[in-house]
């Protein structure tokens, strides 16, 4: 079996850390029955499960209210061949708390896209992992 030093298991608050720096990932769901991944712009919040936010009729927001879901992000330096990638796995639910909603409107996550009727999405962290990659040839 062929060892590969490039990859580096990280821990839930590295992770957490490196997914807060950047402003793009993907939601990965279930859609008709397969599989079906949208990159969306989203937050990390105080209780480090991942926010995002859209119209109250989009199609994102039946699809995944009350299901688990994944959440992937990752930033890459192909000149360097080294990266990250890190995976959020939890329940994903609709803010429905007036209070929490109101909070969210100033802090959260800002869309991209011209949006009405803002709802938020919580995917839960209950699973979080994450692996570095390293350029083998500047180690060797």
């Amino acid at each position: 079996m062929l060892m590969n030093d490039a990859f580096r298991s990280m821990d839930r608050q590295e992770c957490l850390r490196l997914l807060a720096k950047v402003p793009v990932g993907r939601v990965v769901y279930t859609k008709q029955a397969l599989p079906a991944v949208l990159p969306v712009n989203f937050a990390v919040d105080l209780d480090s499960s991942v926010l995002l936010r859209t119209s109250a009729g989009s199609d994102l927001v039946h699809a995944v209210d009350g299901v688990v879901v994944a959440f992937e992000a990752d930033e890459f330096d192909a000149g360097s061949r080294s990266g990250w990638s890190v995976v959020i796995t939890g329940r994903a639910t609709v803010v429905t708390d007036p209070a929490e909603h109101e909070r969210l409107l100033r802090t959260g996550p800002r869309s991209w896209m011209p949006i009405r009727d803002d709802v938020f999405i919580r995917i839960e962290a209950a699973m979080v992992t994450g692996r570095e990659l390293t350029d083998l040839d500047a180690a060797g």
